[in-house]
């Protein structure tokens, strides 16, 4: 390219330059709801079952309340065991948590109050599983054997089948060796594969197993049953909000008046959830002073 042509094509740049509007710098841009996230409740659910079954059949309940209550988000947290559930309950890291009635006694101390319990309390009782080709008939055969429990805070599963024992001529302390084993399904497959004599756990963890492996179940039977007590509450840390509690207990309490709702309860194998307060738990305060003094002692 010659000079002149150069001058020539710089000069045309220029014209066409300072004819441009000057563009404006990037300035991104926010929806309302990217502006302000919306307060999130960690909610926790006793070890029922192992984490992966609770998100299933928990997870749906807090999908509705969120469906129906946009304003803030619930996540439910499942815990490995017993532990890590006391543990976070304790330590108040739960917003809303579903704990048992033992549980539930113990956590008015560290700032929860109830406010919905589940239904059918006749549920909530002790069960003793074993194997149909045990050869155990009466309660004092398991002198000398061992039985499986979830965990040392599991009432309906752990301290009300001891109770039974106990008030049946077997001392858990020193007649039978007791294994601790995490989880309700846990117990339920030692006492299926021959580890332990027996097994105690409570029905909703029977029916959900016997539902999903009927030719596992078949193989076991439920040998005794506890008396009932009051069934899992659910509480609120006193610091939460009264109109949060208020419409996530009324989401609960919907469940069984519509048919989608009915159909998450029947996987916790209920028929309802109900309002509660802490006084719906005086019975267990009654059963643990005993139990603690008789039986072994507990920390509540």
């Amino acid at each position: 390219m010659s000079r002149m042509a150069l001058l020539w094509a710089l000069m045309l740049i220029a014209l066409i330059s300072c004819g441009r509007q000057p563009e404006a710098a990037y300035q991104p841009t926010f929806t309302e709801k990217s502006k302000t996230a919306l307060r999130e409740y960690v909610v926790g659910v006793h070890p029922l079952h192992n984490p992966k079954r609770l998100l299933e059949i928990y997870g749906p309940i807090l999908d509705y309340a969120n469906i129906r209550i946009p304003e803030v988000h619930f996540r439910l947290e499942a815990a490995r065991n017993y532990e890590e559930f006391d543990k976070k309950l304790y330590a108040g890291y739960y917003d809303l948590a579903m704990p048992n009635p033992y549980q539930t006694v113990r956590a008015f101390r560290y700032g929860y109050r109830v406010f919905a319990k589940m239904g059918d309390d006749e549920e909530f009782r002790g069960i003793i599983l074993v194997r149909r080709d045990s050869g155990i008939h009466e309660v004092t055969d398991l002198k000398g054997k061992t039985v499986a429990y979830p965990a040392k805070t599991a009432l309906a599963a752990t301290i009300l089948p001891q109770y039974y024992l106990h008030t049946h001529g077997v001392d858990v302390n020193f007649d039978v060796e007791s294994h601790y084993v995490g989880s309700q399904e846990s117990a339920i497959l030692n006492v299926l594969h021959g580890h332990v004599a027996a097994a105690a756990t409570w029905p909703l963890p029977w029916k959900a197993f016997s539902a999903e492996h009927p030719g596992m179940a078949s193989q076991l039977e439920v040998k005794w049953q506890a008396e009932p007590l009051v069934n899992n509450s659910w509480v609120a840390r006193r610091d939460i909000p009264q109109s949060i509690v208020d419409k996530f207990k009324t989401q609960l309490l919907s469940l069984n008046h519509t048919a989608e709702g009915r159909r998450m309860l029947a996987r916790l194998h209920i028929s309802k959830f109900e309002p509660a307060v802490n006084e719906n738990y005086l019975p267990v305060i009654s059963f643990l002073e005993i139990f603690s003094s008789t039986v072994r002692e507990i920390e509540w």
